[in-house]
């Protein structure tokens, strides 16, 4: 297993994503300056990994563009040690290389792995607004009531070996329990070695759903799959993410916040950045629970990662 202090919460930001457009809020980083500064500012204020998306600079359009991706986190490690983990998410439309792309590109230390293929349902937020800011916006969400994020086990083989080739450390996103039952079968094929660490998402149209009954059902069938052999984080999406990272943190585990997976510090108030949703993980992890943020350094040796020296952006 690895060894962290059993204290100790590995506290994730999400700071831009590929699912709130810029008309939802003006705090949504855009530019790399912007996602770069965001990225910082969360380091911080107390994360210990950024995870990181980019987007077209002139439009705000989510994009798998390397040589974005390259200089955000060039320019993020240049100014903090946090540890970038770049999204291996893509769009439906591209090959699992094309998707994996970023990790020959950046031999980051970790990157996220999505573990199944899921009606990844976006469609209802059009519904919430008349005008937008971009044209690309409302056909971006609208056209996901007939597209399927797809994962497949052979694209999983592809994701998962490349990671391995580069040393890269996935984060296993689980979006409901058959994911679990996927990570299982990786586990089994050789694609994955223990321990590995996991992501509940909850919250996701099309996918499990975020309360405490779901993520206390996630931790339990992991813990019948994986025994002592996994550590796991929650991804509470759509509703306002404290107290569900709390129960996370209450039954051993850790948890990621950001303007990616939420917009709001609290009901009806929109999150003026990553760093102030960070800010108050941190206030309650230390307030309300026995326990305490993680430092990048502390999660590197627990995750085992390889270093930043040895990712190609350092």
């Amino acid at each position: 297993m690895w060894d962290l202090p059993s204290r100790n919460v590995v506290l994730t930001c999400s700071v831009t994503g590929a699912i709130h457009t810029p008309t939802m809020s003006q705090h949504l980083p855009i530019t790399p300056d912007e996602i770069v500064d965001e990225c910082v500012a969360a380091s911080e204020a107390g994360a210990s990994i950024v995870h990181v998306h980019v987007r077209d600079p002139e439009t705000g359009e989510p994009t798998s563009d390397l040589e974005l991706f390259f200089e955000v986190a060039r320019r993020v490690s240049d100014r903090t040690d946090v540890i970038v983990q770049p999204s291996t998410g893509g769009s439906p439309t591209m090959e699992p290389e094309e998707r994996v792309a970023v990790v020959p590109e950046l031999e980051p230390e970790m990157c996220s792995c999505n573990m199944g293929s899921i009606n990844y349902a976006l469609y209802p937020l059009a519904e919430r607004y008349d005008d937008w800011k971009h044209e690309w916006e409302a056909d971006y969400l609208t056209e996901t009531k007939d597209s399927i994020f797809k994962n497949s086990f052979e694209d999983l083989d592809v994701f998962l070996n490349t990671m391995r080739r580069h040393d890269t450390v996935p984060c296993l996103g689980c979006y409901d329990v058959g994911h679990l039952y996927n990570v299982r079968r990786c586990l089994d094929h050789g694609w994955l070695d223990p321990p590995i660490y996991l992501e509940f998402v909850l919250g996701i149209d099309g996918g499990i759903g975020v309360d405490p009954a779901n993520l206390t059902h996630m931790k339990a069938v992991a813990d019948e799959l994986f025994g002592d052999a996994y550590s796991f984080s929650v991804i509470p999406t759509g509703t306002i993410p404290f107290p569900l990272a709390l129960q996370s943190v209450s039954m051993g585990g850790h948890v990621r916040v950001g303007l990616e997976d939420n917009l709001y510090v609290e009901e009806g108030v929109l999150a003026t950045s990553n760093a102030e949703l960070v800010s108050k993980a941190v206030d309650q992890i230390n307030s309300l629970t026995d326990r305490e943020p993680a430092t990048s350094a502390e999660v590197r040796e627990f995750l085992d990662l390889k270093g930043r020296s040895q990712t190609a952006f350092s």
